[in-house]
């Protein structure tokens, strides 16, 4: 109800409007002349929920007939207008008209007054009841990295409140922390750094409103933004690291890999793709045998000359020079400006009238303004004349070619220049002059190259004076001029002859070949790289994609318009190592691409894609030599035409040992699923690959060419492509060739000695090898041992043979601990004299057994020693087999084989006693069962056996 307070002028009413339900007067009023009187405007303020009605100003009503009853009492209100329930529906404000009336003139109101009508004003007071309400359960927007945007997305609440004040969204707030996004009052959210989609692919953040009343909202809202990246073209699906396992063969590069365009219309793509290999070997990865070898495997013709071999016994010249011993055993030799080497006189014959090759790899950067002397061929003593030369001066490469005298002294092509980058760009590279006089030919890396500048000069005048081949540098007088001077030198004392003209830098397989000269196919065998890239280019997309490639397969370039069809080629690139045992290390990769669109240049870029290949370690093989290390043979056999053969059960084994993971299945059926530690076992594989060179070396000393050599059929080895060359060191067998033709080989190697008298045993070394040093067998040592007779008298070439009425005992298959004594003569009829030699031989056979027992003792615990590098074939000893000479007699023998058989059973450590004993008695037997055994101690001595115990070890 609305209070309206009297107001006590002349009659005054205070009232209280309830909604429908006003208030009635009762008044008796004799005389009612006047109306009331209320304002002609009120303004009222109700609260929300609340009944009661507060008007400004203050209803008040008066009546002028007051204090009369009736006529001057205000009996009530009455409203007009708006039919609407008041106290049903809130409104902020709510206008009606309000009249005063008086009780009239009786009880019955008759004749009453009325005031005027009043306009009343009512607002609704609004209280904040209601919270802010997101319009949605949650927001979504995507962005682009990179980009700052002035307004992302905008989220929205409402309130319910009716008033102004607490219905409006006065704020929104994030409340996730330390994100890179602001919400301003409209709830627009916008970015406040530019955003990567490396850092962050989507951001989640949580939001909330407030109303004007400081209420929040009753549930937060989440908004998720999506950072999109930005669209580069670049190639997609390209594995950075790419690991080559050897032995595989090829291996897809990219198998994934596609070119992103972001949808530009292109025209036409081009990439280059290259294999860096500077850094292994000679600028790949080649076979490391020797340049002679290569030359042969490369189908070269014979008489080529290796000037830079690798050190051995029989080509030493290059012992002190350093190397490089980073590439696997690529024979590289280190040149600093004061290295130099003489080539050995003879080495080279080469005439100048007649075609030649040389042929080195070379590395060599920007130097001094100097000449550096590559292969000289200047005069020992007296003159400085250079008679050939090849040399670097300023990046050229020059070749000087002196003629010898000939009748017409006309000037000819003396000096031949070559202005080259190669020379000087610190890279290897092969070159190969091909000189057939007046014309030479250079060929780099394959490319031929024609001389920019010839010079003419006078052939040299005739001389007696020997010459001096050297590598590296120049050898010449000291006062004499740089190179082709003829003027004699002033001598001084003590010699004043030295190298100048020094070389800085690498060289490596630098070979000369008198008369022959090297074609095309050679040259490009010689270079061509073991690895490289290789494509497969499918059927469908051959048409459409053009691919070259470069000389040695380092690069090659994709050319197309189809990107659906240029990603298949990519694909199918792959990298190929056909070495068994490649170089291993990193090759790095890198695509250049340029890309075309319609009526541009260049539309796109796209970057450059790097990676590498790792090729991994190679299974490295053990070389095994083994056989019979230990033996005997008679002076005469030594003597012999054919002398005695060094290795003739040799074996060369070559095993690989890897690891493997152990079966599952096996491990539980062997019980082993309970031991963690059971999971993987090693294995020895044995592997088939080539040898490249075996060295037969004397132990002790030198071999004696006076008396005594080792020999081979040329015959054989040159049936199999293998060389041989011999010195008093020793003998080496080299060329590319399987295991199994240089064991064939081997087997033929054989010592001669044809003055046996001092001699008593003679010590050899063998070792093989693979890839010019790299893979190395195990040392197989072979010793062996004279055994001397006394010839009869009647024979004289019996220093030379055996008689042939001895019938020896084979043991080929018996086992002696390491020792075999062979005998190759087969047996005869037994002649008249065969008494004799019976007779001595079975007085001394038990002489010869006790010296003969501590001799074998020795060797057979050496042998002991040696077993473990697994030799066959070798045997336990058997003191019956020193039995050297048989009695005729065929009982006897086969009495003596069964005793054999029975002491090789009862043998133990300790029974070395009783086998001489044993022995003994045996031998005893043998002199009683001879058919003169009175004979035996009487002038035939001279006939028995010999044994120098000089050289023997307890």
């Amino acid at each position: 109800a609305a209070v309206f307070p009297s107001v006590s002028l002349t009659a005054a009413v205070a009232i209280v409007v309830q909604y429908k339900a006003p208030i009635l007067c009762h008044c008796e009023v004799v005389i009612n002349k006047h109306k009331p009187w209320i304002e002609t405007t009120y303004h009222g303020i109700v609260t929300e929920n609340d009944d009661k009605v507060l008007l400004d100003p203050p209803l008040i009503a008066l009546d002028k007939d007051a204090p009369l009853r009736y006529a001057g009492e205000i009996c009530g209100f009455r409203i007009h207008g708006q039919n609407v329930p008041f106290e049903a529906v809130l409104q902020k404000e709510h206008t009606f008209t309000i009249q005063a009336y008086d009780c009239g003139e009786g009880p019955d109101g008759a004749n009453m007054k009325k005031s005027h009508k009043a306009t009343v004003h009512i607002q609704v007071n609004d209280i904040n009841e209601y919270s802010p309400v997101f319009k949605e359960k949650s927001y979504k927007a995507t962005v682009i990295e990179g980009k700052k945007y002035d307004s992302i997305l905008k989220v929205e609440a409402v309130d319910a409140d009716c008033s102004f004040q607490f219905s409006q969204i006065c704020s929104y707030e994030i409340v996730t922390p330390d994100v890179p996004f602001t919400i301003d009052k409209d709830g627009f959210i916008k970015n406040t750094e530019k955003l990567s989609y490396g850092k962050e692919h989507m951001y989640k953040l949580t939001v909330t409103a407030y109303d004007c009343g400081k209420n929040r909202a009753s549930e937060d809202v989440l908004v998720k933004i999506s950072v999109k990246p930005t669209c580069k073209p670049s190639w997609k699906g390209f594995n950075k690291r790419i690991e080559y396992e050897p032995g595989t063969g090829s291996l897809a590069l990219f198998p994934s890999m596609h070119l992103e365009t972001c949808d530009e219309p292109i025209t036409s793509i081009r990439a280059t793709i290259e294999l860096e290999t500077n850094h292994i070997g000679k600028g790949c990865d080649r076979d490391t045998y020797s340049e002679k070898s290569l030359h042969k495997l490369c189908g070269a013709s014979s008489g080529t000359v290796e000037l830079l071999p690798a050190p051995s016994s029989s080509a030493n010249w290059t012992v002190g020079l350093p190397t490089d011993n980073g590439h696997d055993s690529d024979q590289v030799f280190e040149f600093n400006g004061t290295q130099s080497i003489k080539v050995p006189d003879g080495l080279v014959s080469t005439s100048l009238k007649e075609p030649f090759t040389v042929s080195v790899w070379m590395r060599h950067g920007p130097g001094a303004h100097e000449k550096e002397t590559i292969l000289c061929n200047s005069d020992k003593t007296e003159m400085n004349r250079h008679h050939y030369s090849l040399y670097v001066h300023n990046c050229r490469l020059i070749l000087l070619l002196r003629q010898d005298p000939s009748e017409a002294e006309n000037y000819k092509p003396a000096e031949f220049h070559w202005k080259l980058d190669q020379v000087c760009d610190k890279e290897w590279h092969h070159y190969v002059l091909n000189v057939e006089f007046p014309t030479v030919s250079l060929f780099v890396d394959g490319n031929t190259f024609e001389p920019f500048l010839v010079t003419e000069d006078y052939p040299l005048h005739a001389s007696k004076i020997e010459t001096q081949l050297t590598i590296g540098a120049c050898w010449q007088e000291i006062s004499g001029h740089d190179n082709d001077t003829e003027t004699p030198s002033e001598p001084a004392s003590g010699g004043n002859a030295r190298m100048a003209q020094f070389f800085r830098g690498n060289l490596a397989g630098l070979m000369i070949r008198s008369g022959k000269l090297e074609n095309k196919k050679v040259i490009d065998c010689l270079y061509t790289c073991k690895e490289g890239l290789d494509v497969q280019l499918p059927e469908e997309v051959a048409s459409a994609v053009k691919v070259d490639f470069n000389p040695n397969q380092s690069s090659l370039t994709v050319e197309g318009d189809d990107i659906d069809a240029f990603d298949k080629v990519m694909q199918h690139i792959s990298y190929l190592n056909s070495r068994q045992f490649p170089t291993p290390g990193i090759r790095h990769l890198r695509i250049s691409t340029t890309v075309k669109c319609f009526n541009e240049e260049t539309c796109v870029t796209v970057p450059d894609a790097e990676g590498y290949v790792m090729v991994l370690q190679p299974e490295e093989p053990k070389i095994s030599l083994s056989g019979i290390d230990h033996f005997a043979r008679s002076a005469a056999e030594f003597e012999s035409p054919e002398g005695v053969t060094l290795f003739p059960e040799l074996r060369i084994v070559s095993t690989i040992t890897r690891e493997v993971e152990a079966d599952p299945e096996t491990e539980v059926t062997e019980g082993n699923d309970d031991d963690p530690t059971v999971q993987e076992t090693v294995v020895s594989e044995e592997i088939m690959h080539n040898l490249d060179t075996c060295e037969v070396t004397v132990i002790g000393d030198e071999l004696d060419g006076e008396h005594e050599s080792l020999e081979l059929d040329v015959s054989q080895l040159q049936q199999r492509g293998l060389e041989m060359s011999s010195s008093n060191l020793g003998l080496v067998v080299t060329g590319v060739n399987t295991m199994s033709n240089y064991e064939q080989v081997l087997h033929l190697i054989r010592y001669k000695n044809w003055h046996t008298e001092a001699l008593f045993d003679r010590k050899f070394k063998l070792v093989c090898s693979e890839l010019n040093g790299r893979y190395i067998s195990n040392d197989f040592k072979v010793e062996v041992n004279v055994i001397h007779t006394v010839n009869p008298v009647e024979h004289a070439n019996n220093a030379m043979m055996q008689p042939n009425f001895i019938n020896p005992v084979h043991h080929a298959s018996v086992d002696l601990s390491g020792h075999n004594l062979v005998n190759a003569h087969q047996a005869s009829v037994v002649p008249s004299a065969a008494t004799i030699v019976i007779v001595v031989c079975v007085s001394f056979l038990v002489f010869m057994i006790i010296l003969g027992v501590f001799r074998i003792r020795a060797a057979h615990q050496r042998t002991m020693r040696d077993q473990e590098n697994g030799k066959e074939n070798e045997m336990d000893w058997d003191d019956s087999a020193l039995t050297i000479t048989v009695n005729p007699m065929e009982t006897y023998e086969d009495q003596h084989s069964s005793e054999e058989e029975e002491e090789e059973e009862e043998e133990s450590e300790e029974g070395e006693e009783e086998d001489d004993i044993t022995s003994a008695e045996s031998d005893s037997s043998e002199e009683d069962e001879g058919p003169e055994p009175e004979d035996q101690p009487g002038a035939n001595r001279q006939q028995q056996l010999e044994w120098d115990d000089s050289t023997l070890t307890y």
